[in-house]
């Protein structure tokens, strides 16, 4: 896409280099799927079983494994690209959203060490916030639904920008909400498409891979790419960044 970086460019991984050398972290942003909230693998499983039901069956793996970390109407013109202008994009959504609703009936879980990531960083006054490719009102329901939509000071997804991830913009619109450089504000993420877009915007970025590895170019744009949130918090702290507290600042 025009604007984002080669996907590999020796002045990327340099500059990338560079900016590992210089952390000086002043906010954080979030992805939410795949990153605090374990929902990627039920997205999987929900759009693996609805094509199913419709009749697809052809690699959908490496077709759902395309979509992770993309908005919903770039994987609807995904499904269009792939099966024709004719494709019952009504019918998949609706069992779509019956199978992953049934699994959400048990609760949403978080990704293992969230807890923890999201208490050393509150309690050192990192402002935060989520930068999601989930809609306005699927944000705020699933972080309310997950115990955690109190912990951040702003939530940006998809419908607040006109291009979502792997575009910079909604990382660029929260490191101005927080009121910060991007430069100065740690990104974690858990998809490719969300490294780009951190990366692009000129923000620290940690990948905490989910169902997706990490490419070459996202290792190289990476700061650091970590097994788990623990991981980031023992990172964090051998960086130095959790053995100072912030001024509290107007929330």
């Amino acid at each position: 896409m025009p604007g984002l970086p080669a996907e590999d460019d020796g002045a990327s991984s340099e500059r990338n280099h560079d900016m590992t050398d210089r952390w000086n972290i002043e906010a954080v942003l979030l992805d939410m799927d795949g990153t605090l909230l374990d929902t990627e693998k039920v997205y999987l499983e929900s759009l693996i079983a609805a094509l199913g039901a419709c009749g697809y069956t052809d690699d959908i793996l490496t077709l759902g494994h395309a979509m992770v970390g993309m908005p919903a109407a770039d994987c609807e013109a995904m499904l269009r690209d792939r099966y024709g202008e004719r494709f019952p994009l009504a019918d998949l959504n609706r069992a779509f959203s019956a199978r992953r609703d049934e699994i959400f009936r048990a609760g949403i879980p978080l990704k293992s060490g969230a807890v923890e990531l999201l208490d050393a960083l509150r309690s050192h006054n990192y402002p935060m916030a989520i930068v999601t490719s989930s809609s306005r009102r699927t944000a705020e329901e699933h972080l309310t639904l997950a115990g955690i939509r109190w912990r951040f000071d702003s939530v940006l997804t998809r419908d607040d920008v006109e291009r979502g991830k792997p575009s910079p913009d909604l990382y660029l619109l929260a490191a101005r909400q927080l009121g910060f450089q991007p430069a100065s504000c740690l990104a974690i993420e858990d998809s490719n498409p969300g490294v780009t877009a951190a990366h692009a915007a000129g923000a620290i970025t940690i990948m905490v891979p989910d169902i997706v590895p990490p490419t070459a170019a996202s290792h190289a744009r990476c700061a650091a790419v970590l097994p788990d949130l623990g991981a980031v918090v023992q990172t964090l702290r051998e960086r130095g960044e959790l053995t100072r507290a912030l001024p509290l600042r107007a929330r």
